[in-house]
């Protein structure tokens, strides 16, 4: 079991960001089975050219819940299943960190499909997600958003499992 994950956050550093949305899809290797999506208030301002890219405000933070109010949520949909994330340090990093701020530890085997493209598709040359889905023809109508981001990965996870002759999935997978 997989679960496809990706966030919002303040910024591109886990030890002063703070997370702003999430989603997460548990994905059996076919399909979607279950879900989590939520904005979360990060209890700070998110920079404006954040809000640009991303369009969530301050104000649309403001009134959702903070991460402390969906731990359990997040940890019961995460049980279980392998965390997968396009440059997976990234999300996971923020996962950690939120859990740690919170006196809990977070480990979980992980897979970055960043990674998992460079090996499958090493003709490709460019791995960043919007790039990876435009050569593979995944529409992602909602970009810089959680749950578009996510779907748009599902759909990518789903090609490379199909497309992985090497069985480099195997080796990819990484315990934290």
């Amino acid at each position: 079991m997989y679960s496809i994950v990706d966030i919002e956050a303040t910024g591109g550093n886990s030890k002063i960001g703070r997370i702003t949305e999430i989603s997460i899809l548990k994905f059996d290797g076919q399909k979607i089975v279950d879900e989590f999506t939520s904005l979360i208030n990060p209890e700070r301002p998110i920079p404006p050219f954040v809000q640009k890219l991303t369009g969530i405000s301050d104000q649309m933070a403001a009134d959702s819940p903070k991460f402390r109010d969906v731990a359990k949520d997040v940890k019961n949909i995460l049980a279980g299943s392998c965390f997968v994330a396009h440059n997976v340090k990234f999300d996971y990093s923020f996962f950690h960190e939120e859990f740690k701020l919170l006196g809990l530890d977070f480990h979980m085997d992980k897979l970055c499909t960043l990674q998992y493209s460079q090996k499958v598709w090493p003709e490709i040359g460019t791995y960043g997600l919007s790039k990876l889905c435009k050569a593979k023809g995944i529409q992602n109508g909602d970009r810089h958003r959680a749950k578009g981001d996510a779907l748009a990965t599902v759909e990518l996870f789903k090609m490379l499992l199909a497309e992985d002759k090497n069985q480099y999935i195997k080796r990819l997978i990484k315990n934290s």
